[in-house]
């Protein structure tokens, strides 16, 4: 008998269906959860979502053992431990900064967090690019980007942004120097592919690291420009982008200046990045107290 074309096709589809039912199972869950943690943002509830938030995070990492190179889960996994790092360790050992124990227990959590977070990203990327290693990005960040496309602008966001966040926390930083080149070299790519994306958020980014002293590589201009930059494209809106450019200013008058027009923002009514929002105003509390 010689079939079709089509009951050819038909046929291979049916025998895929049946060869690998959990499979497919798997990835229409992987698919669903790699949608997850967009529902957390748009949560008013810091409290609810602080507790959700490790459930969903670590059915993610069952799936993973399932299905280690499935890219939708791998990204997930990277944005949502970077993002529950920040809002329920990081900004928290800030806001018990004089609980000297309690917060540098936090802080070493938040730090193994952003290098979980930064670990599946960089998995996520070598799949995608097979040779893109962590070893191949220190030796020349700006050659191993180099092949990556717009649709990888979250990919590089979300690994400066674990990566980045790390190195704040590190006990070690000196140590750790040569690696701001390659969390600059990521955010770079990303504005260079698509500079608008989410709203501002990679100018947000930029602020603390064009905020450094101008032995590494920073200056007031460029933490400015960035600032203005996330402000445009936020509709004026960004309560991160305030927060970021207050804690790389030494003028307490400014500081303080910024930080007020951060909390002078409506986070409920913000159509997106609402609970980062409201995280990073919670920031702004606990930095506005040590204002002197």
């Amino acid at each position: 008998m010689v079939l079709t074309r089509g009951a050819l096709v038909f046929v291979l589809l049916l025998f895929a269906a049946a060869c690998s039912p959990k499979q497919m199972a798997l990835n229409r869950m992987a698919a669903a959860m790699s949608e997850a943690t967009s529902v957390y943002d748009t949560d008013t509830d810091l409290e609810f979502v602080r507790l959700a938030a490790p459930s969903t995070l670590k059915t993610i990492e069952m799936l993973l053992q399932q299905s280690p190179n499935h890219t939708g889960l791998l990204l997930t996994a990277c944005s949502g431990f970077t993002q529950y790092s920040y809002g329920f360790l990081h900004v928290e050992a800030e806001v018990r900064s004089a609980e000297a124990e309690a917060a540098k227990e936090l802080r070493a959590r938040a730090g193994n967090m952003y290098q979980r977070a930064r670990g599946y990203c960089l998995r996520g990327l070598e799949v995608k690019y097979p040779g893109l290693t962590a070893q191949k990005l220190a030796a020349d960040p700006a050659g191993a980007l180099k092949p990556l496309k717009v649709e990888d602008v979250p990919w590089l966001y979300w690994t400066a942004a674990s990566w980045g966040a790390d190195l704040s926390l590190a006990p070690n930083q000196l140590t750790r120097i040569a690696e701001v080149a390659v969390v600059r070299a990521l955010l770079s790519r990303a504005k260079a592919l698509d500079d608008t994306w989410d709203r501002g958020s990679i100018y947000e980014a930029l602020i603390p690291f064009d905020g450094l002293p101008p032995l590494l590589g920073g200056s007031p201009a460029a933490a400015r420009a960035d600032f203005d930059k996330a402000m445009q494209l936020s509709d004026r809106k960004s309560v991160f982008a305030h927060v970021a450019l207050a804690v790389t200013i030494a003028d307490p008058v400014e500081k303080r200046r910024l930080l007020e027009q951060a909390l002078a923002i409506d986070a409920s009514t913000l159509a997106s990045r609402r609970l980062t929002s409201l995280i990073a105003q919670r920031y702004a509390r606990a930095l506005l107290r040590a204002v002197r």
